[in-house]
């Protein structure tokens, strides 16, 4: 942290900036004369990831992932306060706050903001609680909007790279819609997590841009009209103007004043500049100075999510979206993603790796995946023999399919743990240049990879990015890149800077060209990245050998939870609302 004094006789002005991941909340206190960062804390969020059960124990089926919203309060009670004082800042010289989220992550409320999951005798109903990103339960819902919009020439789909995640907004509304009536008739609002937060600290519920475009299909000024809901589903029609429906505020902008209650849990000035909400990917791009046509960020932590700017309107095949405005005012911003990244290397290293290599990086004084990373280091390009499939959470992009799982052919009984480790780190290099190359081939051209996010510290993961991709790689210069992009959002709304783009160049940093493709290493790659090709559209696009393992797996399942029929099964046979899915 930066602890440089302002210059003499002047006043310096601070921002806190609040980062929502997936297991915690990070605020960070930057000045905003040059984006110096003062003071950071963390808090894990108590309840964590809610896959197997609720805090009451009820349990819940595959691919649901939960979370308690009392968590996000507890981040601005403890980790705001805990990084003030670290910054040693005076509180009354802090004029701004923002906040960025996970998305698409749900909330469903009463009028008031109130979650579902906090009225008296909700507690145990799953479709309560907060539905995370990876949520990955709504695929059968996911699957009918994206034949129904087909079918229908729905205008907004190729904005989509035509295919809507079971990540966002309208399939996981119609998964509440069908297996839990009760609870849908009771939501007032169908809230992003990311506007519900700006909604505690300053009292107004306003849309943010952001989430709205990429992850509520609101395209041209216009949500899917009542007419497509219904035919969906008979009762659905009314989801957008009944659930969805409110005024949307630009990135950067204020949202209101912080309340007298939230100046009580973050010990903050009452009434100081509350910024629009946004989403952690898309706040990255103006802290890491990457707003220029050209620069893909890629944020790579549990999942990886890629954001860019550009000056042209193109239909990219299985891009997350395309937004008027969607990161930066006056660009079209486009977003595609990985599902699993970090969450794929720590699950090898959870799961899959003997006792002896834990033992090793201890008398090494190594974590275990510090050990791993070496010994790969070690290899050449192909030594392992060894390509893998990165869709252990599902495929983001290009497939937009989250019943696709994880591959990993070559093995045989010579193959080591750092073999598999290595070819874990190329699998979502492969996956991050199947996106570039999509993006490329639809005339919009990466140039830039800038890198945001904890993996970027991996030398040995960075240079395989290089080399796959065989771009120059930055890095951004700091380690909190979304809590800084907040912080930037933060001084924009409350005034200290004319607009987003201004505020980056000020408060931003950026290594370039940190890492730069070897040609030896980038031929070999070539070779590998075709056979991952092959595989890819293989599983992809023409056997449905995972979807089938998928149903298999849900059956088995069904069973040991003792529902009446597999949950996501009987979604996928029509628009039939059953209170089931929700027992399960």
């Amino acid at each position: 942290m930066s602890t440089a004094p302002p210059p003499a006789g002047h006043e310096e002005s601070y921002v806190v900036g609040v980062d929502y991941g997936t297991l915690s909340g990070r605020a960070l206190v930057v000045r905003v004369s040059d984006g110096a960062e003062l003071g950071t804390a963390v808090t894990a969020y108590p309840h964590a990831v809610l896959e197997d059960a609720l805090p009451d124990g009820h349990p819940l089926p595959p691919d649901w992932a939960l979370q308690v919203p009392e968590d996000y309060r507890h981040v601005l009670r403890t980790a705001v306060p805990a990084a003030l004082a670290e910054a040693g800042v005076d509180p009354a010289r802090v004029v701004g706050i923002a906040t960025d989220f996970t998305a698409c992550t749900m909330v469903p409320t009463l009028a008031d903001g109130t979650p579902l999951c906090e009225v008296p005798g909700l507690e145990g109903r799953p479709h309560a609680y907060v539905k995370l990103w990876k949520h990955h339960a709504a695929q059968p819902q996911a699957d009918r909007i994206n034949r129904l919009a087909a079918e229908r020439g729905e205008a907004w789909l190729p904005r989509y790279g035509g295919l809507i995640s079971s990540e966002w907004e309208f399939a996981k509304g119609l998964q509440l819609f069908e297996e839990d009536p009760e609870l849908y008739d009771r939501t007032e609002h169908w809230v992003e997590a990311a506007d519900w937060i700006v909604w505690q600290l300053c009292g107004s519920y306003v849309r943010n841009a952001c989430t709205a475009g990429y992850k509520g299909i609101y395209q041209d000024g216009a949500y899917p009209t009542p007419d497509f809901l219904g035919a969906l589903a008979p009762g659905f029609e009314g989801f957008v103007a009944d659930k969805v429906e409110h005024p949307i505020g630009e990135l950067g902008a204020r949202a209101g004043g912080l309340s007298a209650a939230a100046a009580a849990w973050t010990g903050l000035p009452e009434g100081i500049a509350v910024a629009v909400g946004n989403v952690d990917a898309h706040v990255t791009a103006p802290a890491a100075q990457a707003t220029e046509p050209g620069q893909m960020v890629a944020i790579m932590g549990t999942s990886t999510c890629h954001v860019m700017n550009a000056d042209v309107l193109r239909e990219v095949p299985g891009m997350c979206g395309v937004v008027d405005g969607g990161i930066v005012a006056g660009r079209y911003g486009y977003e595609a993603g990985q599902s699993g990244v970090g969450d794929i290397f720590g699950w090898f290293v959870e799961h899959n790796v003997p006792a002896s290599y834990a033992e090793a990086a201890r008398a090494a004084g190594e974590s275990v995946h510090e050990l791993l990373t070496r010994l790969a280091s070690a290899q050449q390009v192909g030594e392992h023999g060894l390509v893998a499939l990165d869709w252990h959470s599902g495929n983001r992009s290009v497939l937009v399919d989250h019943e696709l799982s994880g591959t990993i052919v070559g093995l045989t009984l010579g193959t080591r743990p750092e073999d598999v480790y290595r070819a874990l780190l190329e699998a979502t290099a492969f996956g991050t240049r199947v996106i570039v190359e999509t993006f490329r081939d639809a005339g919009v051209p990466v140039e830039e990879l800038v890198v945001a996010g904890g993996l970027a510290r991996n030398h040995l993961l960075m240079q395989v990015y290089a080399d796959v991709l065989r771009l120059p790689l930055s890095v951004i210069g700091s380690q909190q890149g979304p809590a800084l992009g907040s912080a930037i959002h933060a001084a924009v709304a409350a005034g200290a800077y004319t607009d987003v783009t201004a505020a980056a160049a000020e408060m931003g940093r950026v290594d370039r060209a940190a890492f730069v493709p070897d040609e030896a290493a980038s031929e070999r790659y070539d070779r590998l990245f075709a056979e991952y090709v092959a595989l890819h559209d293989h599983f992809g696009r023409e056997s449905g050998a995972m979807r089938r393992l998928r149903a298999l797996r849900r059956e088995a399942r069904s069973v040991v939870l003792g529902a009446t029929e597999p949950p996501a099964a009987a979604a996928t046979t029509g628009p039939a609302r059953s209170l089931e899915g929700a027992r399960a």
